[in-house]
C-alpha cells in the first residue's frame, strides 16, 4: 500500500462505523454517526497544525498564550455526501473557511464530471482539507483535488470514512503529495465501483435517496 495512507483505528471511530454499516441504520442515526466520526478524524487530520502565540491575560496574570498560526484552514466538500464530515469538522474549527466542489459519477464511466466550484481566496497561504466519505475509484478525488491545484492549494490533505485499496493506489499516482486519512481500508471495489463490504452510498444514506 502507497505511503500516504494513515488508517485512524481508533476504538470510537471502528465502533461507530460499525454502526453506519448496518443497512438497517435509518438516516438521521447515520447522519449523527457521520458528524461525531468527522470530531475523531480531525483531531488526527489537524494535529500538526502550526502555533503560535499572543498575549492574553486570564483571570490571574498575563500570559503568551498558543494560538493557531498564519492563514485560516479551508474544508472542501466534495458534494454531497461530503457536507456530512464537512458539519464536523466545522464544530472543531468554526473559523476555517468552507469551499465546495460539486461532481458526480458518470455510471457508466464512473469517470467524475464537475458541476459547481466554489472557493476561498489566497488558497496557496492555507491548509486545505477535502472532505467525501468514500474514497473508491478515486476518480471524484483525484478531479477535485486538480481543480485545488489550480487554483493555488500546496498544503492539501484527504479525510474519507472509508477506502478501497484501488482507490488508495490511483490517488497515489495521481497526487502523491496529498496524504489521505481514513477510518478503514475495506477489501475491493466491485464491478459498479462501489466498496466492498463498504457502506452502500453514503450520500443516500445520509439524505434518504435512492
Amino acid at each position: 500500500m502507497s505511503d500516504n495512507l494513515v488508517i485512524i483505528d481508533h476504538p470510537l471511530v471502528q465502533h461507530k462505523l460499525s454502526l453506519m454499516r448496518e443497512k438497517s441504520t435509518p438516516s438521521a442515526t447515520f447522519r449523527q454517526l457521520l458528524r461525531e466520526i468527522s470530531h475523531l478524524l480531525g483531531y488526527e487530520v489537524l494535529h500538526d497544525l502550526p502555533l503560535t502565540t499572543k498575549t492574553i491575560e486570564t483571570p490571574l496574570q498575563k500570559m503568551e498564550a498558543p494560538v493557531l498560526k498564519g492563514k485560516k484552514l479551508v474544508f472542501v466538500s466534495i458534494l454531497r455526501a461530503g457536507n456530512g464530515l464537512l458539519d464536523g469538522l466545522l464544530d472543531l474549527v468554526p473559523s476555517a473557511r468552507v469551499g465546495h466542489v460539486g461532481l458526480y459519477r458518470d455510471p457508466k464511466t464512473l469517470q467524475a464530471v464537475e458541476y459547481y466550484l466554489k472557493l476561498p481566496v489566497n488558497m496557496e497561504e492555507r491548509t486545505c482539507v477535502v472532505v467525501d466519505p468514500m474514497l473508491a475509484t478515486s476518480n471524484s478525488a483525484s478531479a477535485a483535488l486538480t481543480r485545488l491545484k489550480q487554483a493555488g492549494a500546496r498544503n492539501i490533505r484527504m479525510v474519507c470514512l472509508l477506502a478501497a485499496p484501488e482507490g488508495v493506489e490511483a490517488l497515489y499516482k495521481a497526487h502523491p503529495d496529498v496524504k489521505v486519512y481514513t477510518g478503514a481500508l475495506d477489501e475491493r471495489l466491485n464491478e459498479h465501483g462501489y466498496i466492498v463490504p463498504g457502506l452502500g452510498d453514503a450520500g443516500d444514506r445520509m439524505f434518504g435517496t435512492k
